[in-house]
């Protein structure tokens, strides 16, 4: 089966933990639109995936928000408020689609996709080079890493 969203380096802010945090969300979507592609119980299991998915925007937007603090990122406000309303319209989605009140549909899934690849390619991209210039490392090495405390599959 196809991706729904394919990961490429088009897509990559140039920070190893940030791009692993992204590609755990792209493949969250992913199991999400597989979810719906299958036969019995795919409600369960897709409120199953889009709960992980809300789950998981929160900490990698805490992850983002840190460092722009500690890097002083002159755009952190607007990026902020950004990622407050990415959370608040997913949280409230995703209150919906756990109550019964909405269903998983597929204009759903095209919303998220265009969420995700949209914020990353647009927003993220500007931090990456800033963080990188203020001293950020590419790769934080196998000992560090968010994506080592969290671990579905």
């Amino acid at each position: 089966m196809a991706e729904f969203i394919e990961w490429s380096d088009e897509i990559s802010v140039g920070i190893q933990e940030i791009d692993e945090q992204h590609k755990k969300l792209v493949n969250l979507i992913n199991r999400l639109y597989e979810a719906m592609t299958l036969g019995e119980d795919k409600v369960a299991v897709a409120k199953d995936v889009l709960n992980e998915l809300v789950q998981y925007t929160i900490i990698h937007f805490a992850v983002e928000e840190c460092l722009f603090r500690i890097f002083e990122y002159p755009d952190y406000r607007a990026h902020c408020d950004m990622h407050e309303d990415l959370r608040n319209q997913v949280y409230e989605i995703n209150k919906k689609v756990q109550d019964g009140e909405r269903l998983i549909t597929p204009e759903l899934l095209f919303f998220l996709r265009k969420w995700i690849t949209n914020h990353i390619m647009v927003e993220d991209k500007k931090y990456g080079p800033f963080l990188l210039k203020k001293g950020m490392k590419k790769s934080l090495g196998s000992k560090f890493g968010l994506s080592k405390f969290w671990r579905r599959n």
